[in-house]
């Protein structure tokens, strides 16, 4: 087979996995509610796959695979949008996080054996693992670049699995064919009958995505997947597959503004953070005291498809000043100062929404409150009862809103309200009515007559006993999102069984045993079986590489917010690193030593940490630089041990697979990303007793 066709089949490749990584990651991140643990979930899934499919003993015809690959992609999207019709009993029912898993691992069975096994077969036909290695990651920088400046901005997710269908049919006849205009005019047929159906299918897979609602819009957007639902005179919008808000909705509105605004005497300036779609902005307008609100919501689609398809939610005032800008960023570089702060949003599910309920977001929101401002947070729960799980969630927000308020209560109640400020807070019933009667504030559910049965002396002092701090508790914090990861095990509760008894034995385990229990499988194990030096050092290091690239996705949503815009860049400047540094040990003359490099690698985890505040390109430098320290280890490895290039690509990422699961899933939420990032060195730390090994004999390097 001619050696050029092979080397622009490993970077089609490259860059068809990278495109359908992206894309498939966009949507579990919408089955999953807009978790970041899918993250985790997904690398994991993804690269079992790989790993297996390269694993196999034999190798296959490239061009099936070529084959089999163009059509998985689409059936994999397919069954992800098809999972809540099949896992689903009833409308709106979310998903235990059983069939989430499930979901991940099925659909993506179905890519990426056929990329593993790609790449095994492309790697022994070219007889260079790190050659095969490098323009398969040489075509991921490129598919990543692609996906960020157009492909996932222009064209929905079937229309993307055309436009790559077509790109490997091409590649298939060009593998088997010698004539050129065979493959050319296979890609050209197929450019235009693909899209036409891929549009109708995208329409039937979203409608049964959302079955039991009528779909009146769907916008993808730099900053998220919005819809439009309705369903029995109500509409809802739905933002990451999660329901944000659904109006009308007088309930949920007054209990997000009137509670909060009449525990102030005088609300005049307030800042409402989100949910203004279920009628919340016209509630506050409703307290005369009041003379302008900002409502600030970070993705401009939200206020312009509310006013289009939701009647009465942004109204018509000349006091309402709308800004689409991070609730977060408006509040850090502003100077004007406002009586209260309302944070109308879900709870802390997800990284994105946990930025809401940090220590440092509350410093940010004190520093804009005037004298004897309130900042105002709403959780759903129950009037006389807390499960141990929500009791535990609600103390660490409780103890981290009073580590920067002098003045901390609770209003309790089937939402229970949190509020914090510098002065004096009426919570008390007889003051919360008085003042409502005042402003002459017209009220449904909120009623004069039903607030001294539901703030009563006896439910408020047993709530914050239940609530109270206990020595154990930790402070939710921007770099350890802990109450994203009790939120989670809260959310697990509801469907019991085998998941949420590993998220809670999970919860249990001190950092120091895991960073033990980390060093030895990767320092002492090894050595009791004597296992291949080449084999260790690489799995090591695809565990602290894997890491690193989940430490950057769920940083930058933490810090800023919109990983789901630069998604597909950051996976692009990764993979474009591993390009050079696979390149840089390509082209030495004597293979590089590796334990130089594995050093370098377990620094780069606080590295990370310590530079991640950057910005949008300067995380997009550091995925590039830490992709470069892994594609030179592999480079090194592969050149050092010329054993099967399968094995080591397995190895690589079976490695990378465990690191992405326990950073994304486990360690960053409990432990924090410092104390992350500290174990992802110390098991890059542990594969450096055996970087430096010398090269092995003919017998181990087969055996690695």
């Amino acid at each position: 087979m001619h050696a050029a066709k092979l080397r622009a089949a490993l970077v089609l490749l490259g860059f068809t996995s990278v495109i359908a990584q992206v894309v498939l990651m966009r949507e579990l991140m919408i089955v999953f509610g807009g978790n970041e643990i899918s993250f985790g979930v997904v690398l994991c899934s993804w690269l079992l796959w790989t790993a297996l499919g390269s694993a196999l003993p034999r190798e296959g015809s490239m061009a099936r695979l070529e084959l089999l690959l163009a059509a998985g992609f689409p059936v994999a999207l397919a069954a992800i949008r098809w999972s809540r019709e099949t896992f689903q009993t009833a409308r709106g029912e979310a998903l235990g996080f059983g069939p989430l898993l499930a979901t991940a691992f099925v659909a993506l069975g179905l890519v990426c054996p056929f990329c593993g096994r790609l790449y095994a077969t492309g790697a022994k036909l070219v007889d260079s693992a790190a050659l095969a290695y490098l323009l398969e990651t040489a075509g991921s920088a490129l598919g990543g670049l692609a996906a960020s400046l157009w492909l996932v901005r222009a064209l929905s997710p079937f229309e993307i699995a055309a436009v790559l269908a077509a790109l490997n049919c091409a590649a298939a006849a060009m593998l088997l064919s010698r004539r050129v205009w065979l493959p050319v005019a296979c890609a050209a047929i197929l450019a235009v009958a693909l899209p036409v159906g891929a549009r109708r299918v995208e329409a039937e897979t979203l409608a049964r995505f959302w079955r039991g609602f009528r779909l009146l819009a769907v916008r993808n957007t730099p900053f998220g997947n919005l819809a439009v639902l309705e369903a029995e005179g109500s509409r809802s919008l739905a933002e990451n597959g999660l329901v944000v808000t659904t109006a009308p909705d007088a309930e949920a509105a007054e209990e997000a503004v009137d509670l909060p605004l009449a525990a102030h005497p005088d609300p005049r300036r307030v800042v409402l953070v989100g949910g203004a779609a279920n009628g919340s902005l016209a509630e506050i307008l409703k307290h005369p005291n009041v003379t302008s609100v900002d409502y600030v919501e970070l993705d401009p689609a939200i206020p312009e498809l509310a006013r289009r398809l939701i009647p009465g939610a942004i109204p018509a005032d000349l006091r309402v000043q709308i800004h689409a800008i991070d609730g977060r960023l408006f509040l850090k570089t502003g100077g004007e100062r406002f009586d209260a702060i309302l944070i109308n949003l879900p709870e802390p599910r997800t990284t994105q929404l946990d930025r809401f309920y940090t220590a440092e977001f509350f410093a940010e929101a004190a520093r804009r409150l005037a004298p004897g401002g309130i900042l105002a947070l709403a959780f759903p729960a129950s009037e006389n009862y807390l499960s141990p799980e929500a009791a535990r969630f609600l103390r660490c927000i409780y103890k981290t809103l009073g580590s920067v308020f002098p003045r901390v209560t609770a209003i309790p109640g089937e939402t229970v309200h949190l509020l914090g400020s510098a002065g004096p807070i009426a919570a008390d019933a007889a003051t919360i009515a008085q003042r409502l009667a005042a402003r002459h504030v017209d009220t449904l559910y909120i009623s004069p007559y039903l607030l001294p049965f539901r703030i009563t002396p006896v439910r408020t002092a047993k709530l914050l006993e239940q609530i109270a701090p206990v020595e154990a508790t930790p402070l939710n914090r921007d770099f350890a999102p802990v109450a994203c990861y009790y939120e989670l095990a809260q959310w697990s509760a509801r469907f019991g069984g085998f998941w949420h008894t590993a998220l809670e034995a999970g919860g249990r385990i001190p950092f120091w045993a895991a960073a033990a229990m980390f060093v030895v499988l990767f320092g002492a194990v090894p050595l009791a079986f004597r296992a291949s030096a080449a084999a260790v050092a690489t799995v090591a290091t695809g565990f602290a590489m894997m890491g690193i690239e989940t430490l950057l996705l769920v940083g930058f949503q933490a810090l800023y917010g919109y990983v789901y815009q630069h998604l597909a860049l950051l996976v692009a400047a990764f993979m474009a690193g591993m390009a050079v540094g696979s390149l840089g040990a390509l082209r030495r003359r004597v293979a590089p030593r590796l334990w130089p490099v594995q050093a370098a690698v377990a620094i780069a985890p606080l590295a990370v940490c310590g530079l991640m505040r950057a910005g949008d390109w300067g995380a997009a430098v550091l995925a590039l630089v830490c992709g470069a320290l892994g594609g030179l280890q592999f480079g090194a490895a592969s050149r050092l041990y010329a054993g099967k290039a399968g094995r080591l690509y397995a190895l690589d990422l079976a490695g990378s697979c465990a690191g992405a699961l326990l950073a994304g899933v486990w360690a960053i939420p409990l432990f924090g990303f410092w104390r992350t990032a500290a174990v992802l060195g110390l098991v890059a730390a542990a594969g450096m007793r055996f970087a430096g090994s010398p090269a092995p004999n003919k017998h181990e390097s087969a055996s690695c």
